[in-house]
């Protein structure tokens, strides 16, 4: 069975998309830290970050930087910080998540945002790119 970001990637679960190219997928994140809170997730399903070959690793991190460029311009924020744990979803996932305090950062802050909003935020942040 595969987990919930392949069940994403194949169309089976909707998602709030805002980038895709061949080998990643960008989507908000439902459960945010933050508004903007944005996933960066190969489609090729590895559960550890580190288990990346090294090429695969450099587009991961080049494609979250693209998408990240984008949620700077789009949601207003000190930074953009970029976090890898990986521990609730095997599969290997980059946070994108909107800063403006150190709070922000914990993954124990949760913000609510109706669907209509996640849809509008997506296609901005698309827009974007």
């Amino acid at each position: 069975m595969g987990s919930i970001f392949s069940k994403i990637i194949s169309g089976e679960i909707p998602c709030y998309k805002i980038a895709e190219d061949e080998n990643h997928i960008a989507f908000l994140d439902v459960n945010p830290n933050a508004k903007g809170h944005t996933l960066c997730v190969p489609k090729k399903e590895i559960n550890k970050l580190f288990d990346l070959d090294a090429t695969s690793y450099a587009a991961l991190m080049e494609f979250s930087r693209t998408v990240a460029l984008g949620l700077r311009k789009t949601v207003p924020c000190k930074r953009i910080g970029m976090t890898v744990i990986g521990l609730e979803v095997p599969h290997v996932h980059v946070h994108l998540v909107p800063l403006n305090a150190m709070e922000d950062a914990t993954f124990g802050k949760k913000e609510q945002i109706d669907a209509d909003e996640m849809t509008a935020l997506a296609k901005q942040i698309a827009a974007s790119l």
